[in-house]
């Protein structure tokens, strides 16, 4: 009976994979802001290495230190005082990974080997990375930086150098993630109490529907102010930006990042008043409260809008400042979820199944097959796993398109680089609207990059889709295999 529940529970699984509907939804354009500084941050970060590699005639490791700039697309959105020692756990992870992947190239091991060494590398960074709330390019990056420095190194010699051109792009893109600190320090808080805004006036829209349907918008409404709080908590506590010199410069920032914090508190209190008032309230008192709400909106999301908020009303039920929650604490009980647990086990078996896939098919870049499949179950659910693989099978067919155009030019390392971080720009900007048009970008600037300093073909791009579609295919398979009997709600309905 369990057996036969468990095969039939698969089998929606996969049926759902297949469905036109689902894959329909894939090409769905979502909405999102605050997209364009982050974007910014990973180009000025891409853009230092590479030219500054391509100057000193180091082309082929400018590559690889551009993959440890990305360092900068992690932890966006996140308060400069929490996304610092995230950024230095993924740094650390990248010269690690980079470190393994040289030294097994440097060893002539078999590419076998190196796929199941490299899968349980991704396995292990999507547990820390889950574990520590670490939000971006995800443990694919991870894969990619391992396969780059097994690429590069073919022997002892190389690796230091390898490790160091990604030690370089590791601190360049730390420093260019946290420089913002220096001119705007509770920018991230802002934005989350403008979020929350947001979150609030689509909650007092959508009320009489949302009711009705388990109150959605409220509990992201509740959620975005939680939110919010312990943004800024974590900002008004920031000891970045302090400055150094003389004593009183320093205690003058610090007092006026406390007012700042404070008002943005005042705003909180006044959203929790309307999310409790909401249904409740008159409509024209509501159309007041949400218009001055949105007018902190607003000032919010300019960059030297100060926030102002009057006294808070006696009818709200504000929980007034938030102790952000101990970074290190949450972790270790992240470490040690069962769920966290599994989902590494089911990336790893994937991304190595992937990879063999590849080598007994003859395909000539097998660990691509592995970052397919963990690019895939990077996902959420199952559900989003399915979008998240037939996005990126789709992105890379068209993305390939591109790159092999491209490529067929032959382009000279100055021209190679300026493509590199016009797509790299682009990723960044469509990653929260949509995977498919990300991957599109990605695609030919991963083959361009990877091409630097050594002649990459058009024949490339077709073994890129090759490799991806073995892994999208594998990846699914274990996630369709693996999900669990009782997980009905991540599991859409097929029409």
């Amino acid at each position: 009976m369990i057996m036969t529940s468990r095969l039939r529970h698969c089998g929606t699984a996969l049926a759902h994979s297949v469905a036109p509907r689902t894959w329909y939804k894939s090409l769905a354009i979502h909405p999102a802001d605050a997209i364009f500084a982050p974007a910014i941050k990973v180009g000025i970060a891409a853009s230092l290495v590479l030219v500054g590699g391509g100057l000193m005639g180091q082309q082929q490791l400018a590559g690889v230190a551009t993959l440890g700039a990305l360092t900068s697309a992690f932890g966006r959105y996140q308060p400069y005082r929490r996304l610092a020692p995230m950024l230095g756990i993924v740094a650390a992870a990248m010269l690690v990974t980079v470190g393994i992947g040289a030294l097994l190239g440097a060893m002539g091991v078999p590419m076998a080997a190196q796929i199941a060494v490299l899968s349980l590398i991704a396995g292990l960074a999507s547990h820390i990375f889950a574990a520590f709330r670490i939000t971006g390019p995800g443990a694919v990056i991870m894969v990619f930086a391992a396969a780059a420095g097994s690429a590069y190194a073919h022997s002892a010699a190389d690796i230091a150098p390898a490790v160091a051109a990604l030690g370089v792009g590791v601190v360049v893109g730390w420093l260019v993630a946290m420089s913002p600190v220096l001119v705007n320090p509770l920018g991230p808080a802002r934005l989350a109490v403008a979020r929350s805004i947001t979150a609030v006036v689509r909650l007092a829209t959508q009320f009489p529907a949302d009711a009705s349907h388990g109150g959605t918008h409220l509990g992201a409404a509740r959620a975005a102010v939680r939110g919010a709080r312990e943004s800024v908590a974590l900002s008004a506590g920031s000891s970045f930006g302090s400055g150094s010199g003389t004593v009183r410069p320093a205690t003058v920032r610090a007092r006026q990042r406390r007012q700042d914090a404070e008002a943005l508190n005042l705003i909180l209190n006044e959203v929790e008043s309307v999310i409790a008032t909401v249904g409740h309230a008159s409509s024209k008192s509501l159309a007041l409260a949400l218009q001055r709400l949105w007018g902190y909106e607003h000032q919010l999301r300019t960059l030297r809008g100060k926030p102002s908020a009057g006294a808070r009303p006696v009818s709200s039920p504000a929980t007034g400042p938030q102790e952000p929650r101990n970074f290190w604490r949450t972790a270790g009980a992240g470490l040690r979820s069962r769920a966290s647990t599994s989902q590494a086990l089911r990336m790893a078996g994937a991304s190595a199944l992937s990879g063999w896939a590849a080598v007994g098919l003859g395909l000539d870049h097998p660990l691509w097959a592995s970052m397919g499949a963990v690019a895939a179950l990077q996902g959420l659910n199952y559900g989003h796993t399915v979008q998240r693989g037939i996005q990126r099978l789709l992105g890379n067919v068209i993305g390939a398109v591109l790159a092999i155009a491209l490529l067929s030019l032959s382009l000279s390392f100055w021209p190679s680089v300026a493509l590199v971080i016009v797509f790299q720009v682009l990723a960044e900007l469509l990653v929260m609207k949509n995977y498919t048009l990300t991957t599109i970008a990605v695609t030919p600037m991963a083959l361009i990059m990877t091409g630097l300093g050594s002649h990459l073909g058009p024949a490339a791009a077709f073994s890129r889709v090759a490799d991806t579609l073995v892994g999208v295919v594998i990846g699914v398979l274990v996630a369709a295999v693996s999900i669990p009997l009782a997980d009905h709600h991540h599991l859409p309905k097929v029409p």
